[in-house]
């Protein structure tokens, strides 16, 4: 046997027993007889070599080289294939070593240090842990284990969250794995490191009922009991630090008694080779737990030289033809070792593709200062076996990483409810203010409002209103999958409330803006209303908000988004954080969606205003609300434009976002019901205008056209004043005219009586066409007065009084016109 490593003495004397049972069977290898030949390398690769070249140039030829340790194998196995030589380890456990291409005839019954990574895999999975820490010493060995930890974790879905390693002073990466919130931890390191590794721990307080500890399980069992200079923490310190740890080691000898190919159960075998030591205490033997590995390559190589027998034979070969250039014989010897299976002292012996043991592994778990068997593991078979004696620090075994509770937040029940009722009044309010304005649709009060289209408005409140209700339904009333059809009765609830209720009322105002602020031969020509022109603007507005809508739902559908916070501790004692989540309704480009929106829907809120303002001095009988129109626009515009913006800041404040445009729309909504319809309502009731309005409707026929009725009934109200006034005037012209009529002939009668008294003292004088008559005086129109009027006017200069205090002839046809 070449090779060994320090404190090997228990390794040759069970090697020999395996020999000498080996050579005292006559089933296997009955032609031979086999020779073991020992040089101690002390596991230095330069002697080792030394011993190599001695091995390979004396007598006689060897067919095995088995050498003990890793550094020494490594050397070995590199150089062996040059010789056409298997190599046997019985002790060497580097991952290195598990490289065909690099070792293509390395074999070894110890198994590589990565057969600890899947036990540890099977207890993460067990224990349910998905995440886990490592941290390492920088030398080659634990550098390929943890490579190969880091491959079988990735397959097996497990995640390494931080990764670290030091030299010689473990300092820093113990505090990297506290900062990082790591609490499953492997450790790979040697023992004297492991005590710095801890004294650490202990000092970041890296352990308790949080942490779980993985360490290598072939440390002594009271290593962290022995006193270090180079910690300055003391036992009890260590002790507390390093209880609950979990460690993983190769089962050296079979815990089952069970008889092998050697035909001894595992305890026989101690039983013999403590009588080959001399009663040697095994604590103070080197090696002593390696022994069955030992022993069991002796019986693996045994068995694997008698299976080539046959196989060389059909070739007319033999073994004793061996050389260190025949590759045949080395052949045959190495598919008999990659097919062993058999059970030895150490348990089932049986290799990988590698060449390396496959072996069950022991769990243990420090419980009280001591460690305790909890488990094995047989990875080639997958099967754990548990005691169930696994104990903790706290309920059970922690949490691979702080536990993370999702916590949606859900809107204020008492706030919902007390809006809902609010909601619930204003649509009842709706309700009655469409029904008054439906039943007293023929009082010309009302039909001066234009009542279809504060039908339309009421509509649109109650509909506006609706729309608070799956404003205010979250996750705590319906599942997330029908989350998406609230979002849309939102949207299109107050989208066509808002198109209904305030494009009506925008309409009107239009309306009067439009007529009342042209130029006079313009306004005459639009005062006459088509009431379908407005319907019309209505139907403008709604189709543009319904084809949005639709382009909207079509193009880019609403669906739920969660919000996430930041986490949050809980007041007890917990190893927990709340993860506060909202519900949203939302699209994938819901900003431009809202911004197209909000545009479009401010700049009517500012037309309207604008309009309001413009029309409210004016006065119209035809459309007899807008100036209470006006009023509601102001309320709405100033409502709507607040509450856009402050929605979207406080979006992720549920309470707050829907509690402000909740009240929003519910005040709104209030103060377009209450200045559109309560006036009315009072009118109609105070002044009983509904009676008086039926009765006159039921005198002058009912006209449908209420504009005309009334235009009519104002004119036969003049005319009947007119008419009066024509008879009186009438009358004092008749009295007037008769009043001269009889002065005309009093001064005919006066002036004949004169003539008959002149002609009778003298002649006349010849009539002359240019003698003016007596009392004539310029500038009276002669031709407008009988001859005998004009010659009475002194007898007259009374009547001039009467002339001017009452009317002249001259203005009796100003009467008529």
């Amino acid at each position: 046997m070449s090779g060994g490593w320090p404190g090997g003495q228990a390794c040759l004397p069970a090697a020999q027993m395996a020999l000498d049972l080996v050579n005292n069977r006559s089933d296997i290898l009955p032609d031979y007889e086999l020779e073991l030949i020992y040089y101690d390398s002390m596991c230095d690769p330069g002697e080792a070599t030394k011993l190599l070249y001695d091995l390979l140039y004396t007598e006689p030829i060897k067919i095995v080289l088995m050498p003990g340790c890793s550094s020494v194998s490594t050397l070995v196995a590199e150089a062996a294939r040059m010789w056409n030589l298997i190599v046997f380890s019985y002790g060497s456990s580097s991952p290195a070593l598990s490289n065909r291409q690099r070792f293509p005839t390395f074999f070894r019954t110890h198994p590589s240090a990565t057969l600890h990574n899947p036990t540890r895999v099977r207890l993460f999975q067990k224990w349910k842990w998905t995440k886990i820490a490592t941290i390492q010493q920088t030398t080659e060995v634990f550098t390929s284990t943890l490579d190969d930890l880091e491959q079988r974790v990735k397959e097996a879905g497990i995640e390494i969250s931080v990764r670290q390693s030091f030299l010689t002073d473990p300092a820093v990466a113990v505090k990297n794995l506290k900062r990082q919130d790591a609490r499953i931890i492997v450790g790979l390191f040697y023992e004297t490191e492991a005590r710095k590794v801890f004294c650490e721990v202990y000092k970041e307080k890296l352990f308790g009922k949080k942490y779980v500890w993985f360490l290598i399980g072939w440390y002594a069992d009271n290593w962290f009991k022995i006193k270090d200079p180079a910690i300055n923490c003391t036992v009890e310190q260590m002790t507390e630090a390093v209880e609950g740890h979990v460690t993983t080691e190769i089962v050296m000898l079979n815990p089952e008694t069970v008889r092998g190919a050697s035909n001894l159960t595992s305890q026989e075998f101690l039983a013999q080779l403590m009588s080959r030591l001399g009663g040697k205490n095994p604590e103070e033997t080197g090696g002593f737990q390696e022994a069955p590995l030992a022993y069991d390559a002796v019986w693996a190589l045994a068995l694997a030289l008698n299976k080539t027998v046959a196989p060389l034979r059909g070739k007319g070969r033999r073994l004793e033809d061996f050389n260190y250039n025949n590759k045949d014989i080395t052949s045959e010897i190495y598919r008999a070792l990659n097919t062993s299976s058999f059970e030895g002292v150490s348990g089932h012996v049986v290799f990988d593709a590698q060449g390396s043991r496959m072996a069950w592994t022991l769990i243990e778990q420090l419980q009280g200062g001591s460690y305790k068997k909890i488990g094995y593991y047989d990875s080639t078979k997958g099967n754990l076996s548990w005691y169930g004696n696994d104990k903790w620090i706290g309920a059970g075994p922690p949490a691979d990483q702080t536990v993370v509770i999702e916590e949606f937040r859900f809107l204020s029940q008492k706030l919902f409810v007390s809006v809902s009722v609010f909601a619930g009044m204003g649509i009842l309010l709706g309700i009655v203010c469409l029904t008054f304005n439906i039943y007293n649709s023929n009082v010309r009060y009302i039909q001066n409002s234009q009542p279809y289209l504060n039908n339309i408005t009421a509509v649109g409140c109650v509909l506006a209103l609706a729309a608070v209700f799956p404003l205010g339904i979250d996750g705590h009333h319906v599942h997330r999958s029908q989350f998406p059809v609230v979002c849309q009765f939102r949207l299109w609830l107050l989208g066509l409330g808002f198109s209904l209720a305030y494009g009506s009322m925008f309409t009107k105002i239009w309306w009067v803006h439009t007529v009342y602020t042209k130029k006079d031969e313009k306004k005459e020509k639009r005062k006459h209303l088509e009431p379908w022109k407005l319907y019309a603007t209505v139907g403008v507005l709604l189709a543009i908000d319904v084809l949005s809508l639709m382009i909207w739902q079509i193009v880019d559908p609403l669906h739920i988004t969660v919000e996430k916070f930041t986490k949050e501790a809980p007041k007890a004692d917990l190893d927990v954080l709340i993860q506060p989540l909202l519900e949203h309704c939302s699209s994938e480009k819901m900003n431009t969606w809202l911004g197209v929106v909000y545009g479009y829907k401010g700049l009517l809120l500012l037309l309207g205003i604008f309009l309001a303002y413009e029309t409210k001095s004016i006065s119209t009988e035809k459309i007899n609300d807008h100036r209470a129109v006006g009023m509601a626009i102001y309320n709405v515009a100033v409502l709507c434009m607040i509450t856009a913006p402050v929605t979207m800041i406080l979006s992720s404040q549920q309470d707050a976002s829907f509690a402000f445009a909740s009240l929003a729309i519910v005040f709104s909504v209030y103060i377009t019901l209450v200045v559109l319809f309560v006036p009315k309502m009072r009118r109609l009731i105070t002044r009983g205008e509904w009676q008086s309005e039926q009765q006159d409707t039921l005198k002058t026929g009912s006209s449908t056209n209420n504009n005309d009725e009334e235009k009519s009934r104002q004119l036969e109200r003049e005319n009947r004043e007119l008419q009066k006034i024509i008879q009186e005037k009438e009358e004092r012209v008749t009295e007037l005219r008769n009043q001269l009529a009889e002065r005309q002939a009093l001064r005919s009668r006066r002036h004949t009586s004169s003539q008959n008294q002149n002609q009778n003292h003298s002649a006349p004088p010849p009539p002359s066409s240019q003698a003016e008559p007596p009392g004539y005086s310029p500038g009276t129109e002669q031709h407008s007065l009988p001859p005998s009027f004009s010659n009475s006017s002194n007898l007259y200069q009374g009547e001039g009084k009467l002339s001017r205090n009452h009317c002249h002839n001259s203005r009796l046809p100003l009467l008529y016109k």
